[in-house]
């Protein structure tokens, strides 16, 4: 999943054949901001009940994995932790191994990668 905030919604609103301004109203925001906001140009909000009403906007059920996955693109794009990731002490802790975890996948994936070039250039 590489799409972004803005990439999601967007997607999302053409899919129901919504237009720009269209979904603005129906979300209580600038269209300016809502066309900023969809080519990354704006950090997603951060309030949950914005992002809810974004979702609501969008037919996203709730619950459902399609809400979940707007409100963490949310969090990525302002580089925090979800709320309710945050919230929980034991999902917290586990934090630093899957930091280690993704930084030792990333460091193979390079090294795959210098291996690669080597082998390319000695050919």
């Amino acid at each position: 999943m590489h799409e972004t905030f803005g990439e999601y919604v967007r997607s999302r609103r053409l899919e129901l054949g919504m237009s720009l301004r269209t979904f603005a109203a129906a979300t209580n925001q600038d269209p300016a901001n809502v066309s900023r906001m969809e080519r990354g140009q704006l950090t997603p909000p951060q309030d949950l009940e914005v992002l809810h009403r974004i979702a609501d906007a969008l037919e996203l059920a709730n619950p459902s994995e399609e809400r979940l996955t707007l409100i963490d693109l949310a969090a990525v794009a302002a580089r925090r932790i979800p709320a309710d990731i945050a919230s929980d002490e034991s999902l917290l802790a586990q934090l630093p191994v899957l930091f280690r975890k993704l930084r030792i996948e990333l460091r193979s994936d390079e090294d795959q990668l210098v291996m690669f070039k080597k082998v390319v250039a000695g050919a």
